[in-house]
């Protein structure tokens, strides 16, 4: 599931309407939002998230409050009545510390309940058993981390996570945005620190793929429009890969580049290879003259020249560097920050190119 943060007070009512509907059509069906409410203004507060629950409601997307005890008091609810505000409607809330167990176990009945993922351990999971948790109720969910150096070690992060999932639990990660970031460091809000000022979406694949993570959102307040792209092309099934393309290609390599592209099941060991290109190449009758020798390293785009006779036509990633070969032409190269991306390249995955000016 993918997920973003929405903060109280930083859009107008219609402009965080079409946020939503925007992130919903591109596959983001969570909000997560923070009621750590400031003491000078809480009746505020209650009317935005009265707002944001409603939104929430009628395009159907799950709601998470971040709360504390303080909390309760401002928005004028007790233990007793919290469950007041699945009516507003909130799916659910992230509790971490100054909650007693029982109330915990007790709250799962009526709503969801995200504990802390980092703080969860087999004495604190037992107390909650003990006092008739909702186990399909409850979800793990990590923090983010405003402050450069404090976000959470890799090797550590996916051990708790593995422990995590043999429970049953769903887990949680934030990544950073990359458009409007959240202040006051305006640093992105990452769990992984390893993912601070790296791609959102190479974050997130990260997240799914390698870190036991099945839930994701964003931390900071909004993406890029070229990032969200991304999102929305992996929710139709493909990778889409930034590039540049080299100027003196012809036009026949260009077609070639724009098709949309399927690593071969049989999946090659220094290069990811394009199934229907040489299909392509060979039902236009095309003929590609050689252009080179070039270089091949990581991330470049090459297409095998006529020189290269059944061949002809392939296009291929290099995964690692190779030697120019001069029936190979190089067209162009994944930009950096989207080099990461070619590890999930499995087997069968569909992939397509998006040229950067």
């Amino acid at each position: 599931m993918l997920g973003i943060s929405v903060y109280l007070g930083h859009m107008e009512d219609g402009e965080q309407r079409e946020y939503l509907e925007m992130m919903k059509e591109a596959g983001f069906t969570s909000i997560f939002t923070s009621l750590h409410i400031p003491e000078d203004n809480p009746a505020a507060f209650r009317d935005l998230l009265a707002v944001l629950g409603g939104q929430a409601r009628e395009l159907g997307m799950e709601l998470m409050a971040d709360v504390s005890p303080k909390s309760f008091k401002h928005l004028g609810v007790t233990m007793d009545t919290l469950k007041e505000i699945v009516d507003w409607g909130v799916s659910g809330l992230r509790i971490d510390y100054g909650i007693e167990a029982e109330v915990i176990a007790r709250l799962s009945h009526d709503m969801k309940i995200a504990l802390n993922a980092s703080t969860i351990d087999d004495e604190l999971y037992l107390q909650l058993k003990g006092f008739g948790l909702k186990e399909d109720n409850i979800e793990a969910w990590h923090n983010y981390y405003p402050r450069p150096e404090t976000g959470l070690d890799r090797e550590g992060f996916i051990k708790q996570n593995k422990w995590l999932e043999t429970l049953g639990f769903t887990v949680m990660a934030f990544i950073p945005g990359d458009e409007t970031l959240r202040g006051p460091m305006f640093k992105g809000l990452p769990t992984l620190e390893d993912h601070r000022g790296m791609s959102p979406f190479t974050a997130y694949l990260d997240l799914l793929h390698q870190c036991h993570v099945s839930k994701v959102l964003i931390g900071d307040k909004s993406l890029k429009r070229e990032t969200l792209r991304k999102f929305t092309q992996y929710k139709e099934g493909a990778i889409e890969l930034s590039i540049s393309l080299c100027k003196d290609i012809s036009e026949w390599e260009r077609k070639i580049v724009r098709l949309r592209h399927n690593n071969r099941m049989d999946a090659a060991r220094d290069v990811i290879r394009s199934e229907p290109s040489r299909i392509f190449t060979a039902e236009k009758g095309i003929t590609i003259p050689a252009s080179g020798p070039h270089e091949r390293k990581t991330g470049y785009i090459t297409i095998d020249n006529k020189d290269y006779g059944r061949y002809q036509g392939e296009l291929q990633i290099v995964k690692r560097t190779l030697r120019a070969d001069p029936k190979v032409n190089a067209v162009g190269a994944i930009v950096d920050k989207d080099i990461e991306l070619i590890r999930y390249l499995y087997p069968g995955k569909t992939f397509t190119f998006k040229e950067i000016e």
